[in-house]
């Protein structure tokens, strides 16, 4: 008798043990589904202003300046 506890006691931490993983898979899935159509890079709306202006560099100028500040 004591056995048959033991084994029903297993088999339910067994299934809660299975549901909570379930649930914590199904839910990373639907943030993953919610995320992957999230443009983070679309071209900004309204009166956006650029905020950093490249400047034109001949490459000598380039590895210079990677050389002294590793820019």
């Amino acid at each position: 008798m004591n056995i048959m506890r033991y084994m029903k006691d297993t088999m339910k931490l067994f299934l809660l043990f299975l549901l909570c993983t379930s649930l914590f898979y199904f839910g990373l899935r639907a943030m993953e589904v919610e995320y992957q159509n999230y443009h983070r890079y679309d071209p900004p709306e309204g009166k956006a202003v650029k905020v950093i202006q490249q400047e034109q560099h001949d490459w000598f100028d380039r590895l210079s300046i990677f050389f002294r500040i590793g820019e």
